[in-house]
Parts: C-alpha cells; structure tokens; sequence
C-alpha cells in the first residue's frame, strides 16, 4: 500500500489535517493498528514534514481535549439503548 514509512506518515498525517480525525478512525479507514497510526504522526511526521506535524499536533491536542465529551455520550447512548430493549420498544 505504503513504498515507504516516510510516505505513510505523511499521507496519515494529510488525512488527520484534512478530516480533522482521530487517531482510531484514519487506523480503521488505512486498515492499520492504532499503534502504527499514532507513532508515525508523533514521532516520524517531526522529520518527514515539520508544518504537517504541527496541523496534526493541533489536531490531536483537541481530540484529547474531546475525548470526554465523545466517551460521555456513547455511555448515554449504551443506556438508552438498553432502557429502550428493557422496556419493550423496538431499537
């Protein structure tokens, strides 16, 4: 898929900036493991292209910043789902 690593962080790091993504999704549209995602846009994208780490360094700070607000919402939406099968009503 990839010729080289240094092609691989750079072509992650352009769809981080551009989707504005997270780390677990740009893994599931690659086909890739999280790990391998998240060490090419950390570590190797500083060397490959310093501007394109910093758009990704920005993008990932408010992912994490997020994250609490996204894990919130799924719990209430496991819940809701649960009430509504306890209760009888079609999901």
């Amino acid at each position: 898929m990839f010729d080289t690593e240094i092609e691989r962080c750079v072509v992650l790091g352009q769809y981080i900036a551009e989707h504005n993504s997270t780390v677990r999704d740009t893994a599931a549209v690659f086909g890739i493991s999280k790990s391998t995602v998240h060490k090419d846009v950390t570590q190797r994208l500083k060397y490959c292209s310093p501007g394109l780490f910093a758009e990704v360094g920005a993008v990932l700070a408010r992912n994490k910043a997020e994250r609490h607000l996204r894990g919130g919402e799924a719990t209430r939406i496991k819940y809701e789902l649960c009430r509504r099968s306890s209760a009888g009503v079609d999901k």
